[in-house]
């Protein structure tokens, strides 16, 4: 199949193209939606649009919302952009993967640091979601505060991992579809293009991970959800091969996933929610740690050869 559009055209332009499709694919989730939920829920369009606008009044909200968020994610971020490579012409596993596949040890470490990470970014986290604006940033604040409030509502209703049916819904929705979809999207497609275009590695993995923290709409965690991002980006730039940091991005949530299931079954005490700083020995042991292990990963990717196909010029870097 050839592509009807090259590949070599501007960066910009694929970009505009990835967000067409994706919002092609978004819509498409939108009409598949409205059958399951005819189908599953007997649910019509009046209906549906009510509880959509208050889904925590609704018996089956949560339900509700969970298969929209399935649908949109896996039609708008993994069937569409792999799609428009596909039309692009592109050699899907070689542009993603332009190094060989790393040892699975380094591919699960690189999953492991997510979790060495957390005490530490417990401390941004906390920093953040405290934030005090600027006077003049008043109205933007309240916007901000009352669009995190709304958000963490919808999360509180939709984050009911009880029992393990319901773990295993969350882990798919929750974990599996977004660490294959948003780092195909932002990491594969994003960082890539942003490559190419500004010839610098750093300012296409800050440029990423600034766009993935922004699309998520939660100011009051924007920096640490930023600076995963730029986590997951440097992995994958030095891996070479988008595995790494999907096991690393799918760690991330279904972790949290996870520790959610556990404090709702009275399992443990913790609050995963809370957005306090850990013991401050966790967060320096957390940070040490992580620091050693990330040189590690770093010093035994730079090791892994490039695919010898991707040499000869199947893509470009």
């Amino acid at each position: 199949m050839n592509g009807f559009i090259s590949k070599g055209r501007h960066p910009f332009f694929i970009l505009l193209l990835l967000l067409a499709f994706m919002l092609g694919g978004y819509f498409i989730a939108s009409f598949i939606y409205l059958l399951l939920v005819n189908l599953l829920f007997g649910i019509g369009v009046a209906e549906l649009t009510t509880i959509l606008s208050n889904p925590v009044d609704h018996p089956e909200g949560a339900d509700v919302m969970l298969l929209f968020q399935g649908l949109v994610q896996f039609c708008s971020f993994v069937l569409a952009p792999l799609l428009m490579l596909r039309i692009l012409n592109y050699n899907i596993d070689q542009y993603l993967n332009w190094k060989e596949r790393p040892w699975l040890g380094l591919v699960l470490l690189a999953g492991l640091i997510v979790v060495l990470i957390m005490p530490f970014n417990s401390l941004i986290i906390n920093w953040n979601a405290k934030l005090d604006l600027p006077g003049f940033m008043d109205g933007f604040e309240q916007w901000a505060r009352a669009k995190e409030d709304e958000l963490a509502e919808l999360t509180k209703l939709i984050a009911n991992f009880a029992t393990v049916p319901r773990l295993l819904v969350g882990l798919l929705t929750i974990a599996v579809i977004p660490a294959i979809g948003e780092e195909l999207v932002f990491r594969g497609i994003v960082q890539r293009q942003v490559h190419r275009w500004s010839g610098n590695a750093h300012v296409a993995v800050w440029v990423a991970a600034l766009i993935f923290a922004a699309i998520h709409v939660q100011f009051f965690g924007f920096v640490p959800r930023a600076l995963l991002g730029a986590l997951f980006g440097y992995l994958y730039l030095w891996s070479g091969n988008l595995i790494v940091p999907i096991v690393a991005h799918f760690v991330n949530n279904g972790f949290t996933v996870f520790l959610l299931y556990l404090q709702q079954t009275k399992s443990i005490e913790y609050d995963v929610e809370s957005t306090e700083p850990m013991p401050i020995y966790t967060i320096i042991m957390s940070l040490v740690l992580s620091i050693a292990v990330l040189y590690y990963l770093y010093q035994r990717f730079r090791q892994v050869p490039a695919r010898t196909e991707v040499i000869a010029g199947a893509v470009e870097e």
